[in-house]
């Protein structure tokens, strides 16, 4: 087992952009790494370079012509009509941009060496990770590669047959569901805000059998995401009894998110975190959506943090406060007037709430149809 938790980063991810209006303009990765130094949670022996994963690796999910259609835009700088009509490359969502093969590339590297990493067992971070809209010959909201996919199948391949994937980010995870529909040995449990794109993972959605999809209404607070924590993932986790557990964790739930319309604090995605820790021999933690620079760089800090057992501050020292305050969020009103606490703390203050109707029916429809196939799995 690894002796302690790894935190797979790269330099690339500082200044690459996917263009000066597009949501992914903001810094995210660089910002995680930056922090967790100046706090002293990242040691050089916890840190380990992400490789480029080679089109080989990546044809264990995409395609040959779509892995070649990536390298030849990121070369050519363009793609034809054909191309962007066929591989959703050079669309307002998915642009053309320098890196635009070599930095999905590398989050994938990532996330397929954390499977071999955890062949024995332990801790992996790679907030780089997370693309879980991507398609096997297609781009698609803003995923170029689906590195929980490549994960997935790495950890399978080092030993992991049985996984829980649970997925908090905002959106639904589509591209991972398309991967894993009908697998008997995959458990997907998704967590997203309903009528949001793409639109999938509806409450009756059961990918196959191995999909619990909860849709969940806007302003979903933290009082409800524990509630939905305790009362469905945690134990239809522990009931699955996974070989390995991955872990979407993006960022794009709370508050300040300008594409989401959920309430929860980052605090809350940290007890998600802190609650699938040790359900399982491995656990791969991956990053995913979030567009607002310091609502992401606070939130995947503190899942770092959290993974490590480290005590979060209430404030911050000066050197974690000023690369916070260096951050920029160019074209969008939050960026204007940015609260102090942005600056000067990692944790939210807890957004708790009542617990609506809606997410106790829903829960219990869920639980219910999951008792249900455990029974008939004893069955048979």
């Amino acid at each position: 087992m690894l002796p302690r938790p790894l935190f797979i980063g790269h330099e690339i991810y500082r200044g690459s952009s996917y263009g000066r209006a597009h949501p992914l303009r903001v810094p995210r990765v660089s910002t995680v790494m930056d922090v967790s130094r100046a706090m002293g949670w990242l040691p050089q022996e916890a840190f380990v370079t992400s490789p480029r994963a080679k089109p080989a690796a990546l044809h264990a999910f995409h395609t040959p012509e779509y892995v070649a259609a990536l390298q030849a835009a990121e070369a050519a700088q363009e793609v034809s009509a054909d191309v962007r009509a066929r591989h959703h490359i050079g669309t307002v969502s998915n642009p053309v941009f320098p890196e635009v093969f070599r930095r999905p590339a590398t989050a994938a590297g990532g996330s397929i060496l954390a499977g071999e990493l955890l062949a024995r067992g332990g801790v992996v971070y790679n907030p780089a990770g997370g693309t879980h809209h991507g398609m096997p010959d297609r781009a698609n909201g803003f995923c170029y590669l689906n590195d929980p996919v490549l994960a997935m199948l790495s950890l399978r391949h080092h030993g992991a047959q049985r996984i829980a994937y649970v997925d908090i980010d905002a959106h639904h995870c589509d591209g991972v569901e398309a991967a894993f529909a009908g697998d008997p040995d995959v458990l997907m449990i998704s967590v997203h805000e309903e009528n949001l794109w793409p639109k999938t993972g509806l409450l009756q959605d059961d990918a196959g059998g191995s999909a619990l999809n909860l849709p969940v209404p806007r302003g979903l607070n933290d009082s409800e995401m524990a509630y939905i924590r305790d009362a469905l993932v945690v134990p239809a986790v522990a009931d699955f009894a996974p070989d390995a557990v991955v872990l979407q964790c993006g960022a794009d739930a709370v508050t300040e998110d300008p594409l989401a319309h959920l309430d929860l604090s980052n605090t809350a995605h940290w007890a998600v975190v802190s609650a699938l820790n040790g359900l399982a021999p491995r656990y791969l933690v991956l990053g995913g959506g979030g567009y607002n620079p310091w609502s992401v760089g606070r939130l995947w800090t503190g899942v770092w943090a959290t993974l490590l057992g480290a005590e979060i501050p209430d404030h911050l020292p000066p050197e974690a406060e000023a690369l916070l305050r260096a951050l920029e969020f160019k074209g969008h009103r939050l960026g204007r007037n940015p609260p102090e606490h942005w600056f000067s703390t990692l944790r939210d203050a807890p957004r708790n709430g009542p617990i609506r109707q809606d997410i106790t029916d829903r829960v219990a429809h869920l639980r219910q149809r999951w008792q249900a196939a455990g029974q008939r799995v004893q069955r048979a």
